[in-house]
């Protein structure tokens, strides 16, 4: 790995085995974020019920001139997805839905990086990036590892600086919308999924409510179902809804469940963040066709600069087609196969694991193939067992800013959380200046 993203941060992820969570600590903080509405919860008791790995014992160290290279990464998409030729070139294969465009950009995308030899790699983006709230509450439940770490090392933020500039983001969102309207504060927020009760990060939706009922919004949880559009508003029972928090997989709010959201959605009826438009302009991962192509961004308009920064940090991906299958086959073991609008690694495939009948499926459609990028690694004992996890990094972004940088720690082909000793885990960004390692790296 080279000096961008290894030297003492790579010495650190791999010597350095120290339990950094402090669980009693995270305990305390998770029951004292809840507001009365959900006091009676039990978070940690929830997420040991429903997803026993969600949180790391450990942190992962990150240079922070990776962190800055990522967030270079991340401005250069930024960059070219203002420009109206993409606008119109990702819009042309994107759903109905999603040519809709509001003045509110959407909340939480999430930049996932791999880090590599060449410096870090973005391999997907995401439009409803879970896990921001629980990362800032886990960033503080942290202890000091290693005798010399904290002098090397820069914490996370603290978790109300995070939790205001999440608050302020879904009020810049609603102010968005109403530009030239009047000022109306925003009311209620509805965080909507899926038979919410049953998701593995419930926990969060509920950190979410007490979070905004804190700052002085009514917020409710449910399933789009319970939602209804009529009269120019959405409801749920008696009660109006200003913006919904969106968190279903529905990325284009096309089933019938969404019926009432998609009717919201493209009537103004309320505000719906993260949306259908934002999941086109940026997650559609055929777009990552576009951004690794010096051809097509320089078709697009974009200037020399900003491609070389994808260019460098965006694997080569390109389309999967049935005329192409000889060519792929033969060069399954570098590429990782993911279906363009897949999300959680569901149904999507190392080519060195494909099986021939798992290659035809792929073979039918929707699917891009990415030059593969092996995540970089976290050594850890796990029930006194040397343990190598693989690394995942999010970057929480809005508006081109990044608010919080986290990792996700896994084995297997894609982030699971059923990896014991696996989940999330802060980042801490190792200081550039030499340092003598001492007992940090024993």
């Amino acid at each position: 790995m080279n000096d961008i993203c290894g030297g003492i941060a790579e010495r650190l992820n791999r010597d350095c085995q120290c339990v950094s969570l402090d669980r009693a600590a995270l305990r305390r903080a998770l029951t004292e974020a809840l507001t009365a509405h959900d006091a009676g919860a039990d978070l940690h008791a929830l997420i040991d019920a429903g997803c026993p790995n969600l949180f790391s014992d450990s942190a992962v160290f990150v240079g922070a001139d990776c962190l800055r290279r990522m967030a270079e990464i991340v401005a250069a998409v930024e960059a070219v997805a203002a420009l109206p030729a993409w606008r119109e070139r990702v819009l042309a294969w994107a759903p109905a839905t999603a040519r809709y465009a509001p003045k509110y950009p959407g909340v939480f995308l999430g930049y996932d990086f791999h880090l590599s030899a060449a410096g870090p790699q973005l391999i997907e983006i995401n439009t409803n990036a879970g896990g921001g709230l629980l990362n800032a509450v886990l960033a503080q439940a942290q202890q000091a590892c290693c005798e010399d770490v904290p002098a090397i090392v820069s914490g996370a933020p603290p978790a109300a600086a995070v939790e205001q500039d999440y608050v302020d983001m879904f009020r810049a969102e609603w102010r968005a919308e109403r530009a030239g309207q009047g000022e109306v504060p925003l009311g209620r927020i509805a965080i909507v999924d899926e038979q919410p009760q049953t998701q593995f990060l419930y926990p969060e939706f509920l950190l979410f409510r007490s979070l905004f009922e804190r700052h002085g919004i009514a917020a409710t949880v449910c399933d789009p179902t319970e939602l209804v559009c009529r009269d120019g508003a959405l409801w749920r029972g008696g009660e109006r809804i200003d913006l919904v928090y969106n968190r279903l997989t529905d990325f284009s709010l096309e089933t019938p469940a969404s019926a009432a959201l998609r009717e919201a959605w493209l009537s103004g009826a309320a505000v719906v963040t993260p949306h259908p438009h934002a999941h086109a302009l940026y997650a559609d991962k055929r777009n990552l066709t576009l951004l690794s192509d010096e051809a097509a961004l320089a078709a697009l308009g974009v200037d020399a600069a900003v491609r070389a920064a994808l260019l460098a940090g965006i694997p080569r991906t390109r389309l999967v087609r049935r005329e192409d299958a000889e060519v792929l086959w033969a060069a399954r073991r570098q590429l990782f196969f993911k279906p363009a609008a897949g999300f959680g690694g569901k149904a999507a495939y190392r080519g060195d694991k494909l099986t021939k009948r798992v290659f035809e499926e792929v073979l039918t459609g929707g699917y891009v193939a990415q030059a593969l990028v092996p995540p970089s690694g976290r050594h850890l004992s796990v029930d006194a067992a040397p343990t190598e996890l693989k690394v995942d990094l999010r970057n929480y972004v809005y508006r081109g800013r990044v608010q919080l940088v986290s990792a996700r720690l896994y084995q297997g082909q894609t982030t699971n959380f059923r990896t014991p000793g696996g989940g999330f885990a802060p980042v801490l960004a190792v200081l550039e200046r030499e340092v003598e390692m001492g007992t940090a790296a024993s």
